[in-house]
């Protein structure tokens, strides 16, 4: 379970201790999930030095779904950035085993007349890493031709295919700034729960509001634990537009998950916000 991003203004002193220093941001995020999404490395190449600190704050089993530079994805489109990718894995080799998969998101523009750059381009990445693809060309949803190529250039390389479900916040017009601004920047698309490896991994976002994102993910429940009882191991990230609750809220998810198989391990228990007192 996690979220967009392990550290955020609105949980500081909140939710979590505040101030701290950038060597311990992560490592506080921990104590509430176990798993975040690595959205930095999409806009500049991390240094290693940083990378290594993200190791020291994290124990081995801890997810980072970690999103390959925009140099490489948007600019490039996955042509000609053979020395990118080697400084971005470079950077990243650190993390270990907390690289629980390398996130390739494709700009909306990335269409089914792509997917042999796509193929070719997976075909060349290392199989150090397992691989998982976001896509929102329109018509990987909506043509099933178009899915079912895409499924099978993912499936000769042990891909996983992520969705992004926006159907809760497209659901009803927005009510607040941050809604707005979602509406304007996310992805309209059909809600896809298909699996294709053993390791599965659901970005989710809400509303604003705690009872209509709760009422949009009970689908999510309902796949994840039947994920869960086949054996897969997923991971699954909330969202909300402003995001100001996401970490009581991906605790939450999982709460229901282990109400209806509770064998699933319980997150871990989160530091204070705030250092105890005598009185």
């Amino acid at each position: 379970m996690g979220c967009a991003m392990w550290t955020h203004a609105p949980w500081q002193g909140r939710l979590l201790p505040h101030p701290l220093p950038p060597g311990e941001r992560l490592r506080a995020y921990a104590t509430w999930c176990n798993a975040v999404e690595g959205n930095t490395t999409f806009y500049a190449i991390p240094a290693r030095s940083a990378v290594e600190s993200w190791a020291r704050q994290t124990a081995p089993d801890f997810r980072l779904v970690v999103k390959l530079p925009r140099s490489i994805t948007h600019e490039r489109r996955l042509n000609g950035a053979d020395e990118e990718l080697r400084t971005f894995l470079d950077a990243i080799e650190p993390l270990g085993p907390r690289a629980h998969a390398l996130w390739i998101q494709l700009p909306g523009s990335f269409g089914p007349a792509d997917l042999g750059g796509l193929a070719g381009f997976l075909r060349r990445l290392p199989r150090t890493y397992r691989y998982a693809v976001e896509v929102r060309h329109r018509a990987f949803f909506d043509d099933r031709r178009s899915e079912g190529l895409l499924e099978r250039v993912l499936a000769g390389v042990g891909a996983e295919w992520i969705p992004f479900d926006t159907v809760t916040l497209f659901r009803s017009p927005p009510t607040s700034d941050a809604e707005r601004d979602a509406w304007g920047k996310k992805p309209r698309v059909p809600r896809r729960t298909a699996a294709l490896t053993d390791r599965p991994i659901v970005r989710y976002l809400g509303r604003d509001a705690t009872e209509h994102t709760v009422e949009g993910w009970r689908p999510w429940v309902g796949t994840v634990t039947e994920w869960l009882r086949e054996g897969r191991s997923p991971t699954v990230f909330i969202h909300t537009p402003d995001n100001a609750d996401a970490l009581t809220l991906a605790r939450r998810f999982h709460d229901e998950v282990r109400a209806r198989l509770p064998e699933v391990d319980p997150l871990p228990e989160p530091i204070p916000a705030e250092p105890p007192t005598l009185f």
